[in-house]
């Protein structure tokens, strides 16, 4: 199983983070491995909300399919992946003083055998974390003045 955590402090209270990632489908514009985003449920927010994820990370491509699993505005976000990688993840905010939020992305993942399983977790971890952190940046450089 992969562990992947990440995190970065972003000059905007939470409530202003959160207006910007409540729109799953506008997580590709600061997801440099999400290339799109497709609603499987009409509702495009919320606990059940389930979408396809076309996910590229090198020479990889695959459909990541989740669904929300936790929603409290301004707080959490939390997702379970039912597709070909299973596992969980969370976007947690946290205000911080001076009106700043730490955005915390976490993730366990489990990678099917064909893309090296347990040794292709560890792999894909350090590969992940990379991407991750540059995803976060993006989103950061999205929302801060």
């Amino acid at each position: 199983m992969a562990r992947i955590r990440v995190s970065t402090v972003i000059d905007a209270p939470p409530e202003t983070v959160w207006d910007r990632i409540e729109d799953v489908g506008s997580h590709v514009q600061w997801m440099n491995d999400a290339e799109a985003i497709r609603f499987l449920t009409a509702d495009h927010q919320g606990v059940g909300t389930r979408f396809e994820c076309d996910t590229k990370v090198g020479p990889i491509t695959l459909t990541d399919v989740m669904e929300l699993t936790e929603w409290e505005t301004a707080r959490v976000m939390g997702v379970r992946h039912v597709g070909l990688v299973t596992g969980t993840g969370r976007f947690t905010l946290t205000d911080e003083p001076g009106g700043r939020t730490l955005f915390t992305w976490a993730e366990e993942l489990r990678f099917p055998w064909w893309m090296g399983g347990p040794v292709g977790a560890a792999v894909g971890a350090v590969v992940l974390r990379r991407i991750w952190t540059k995803n976060l940046r993006n989103l950061r450089n999205l929302i801060e003045p």
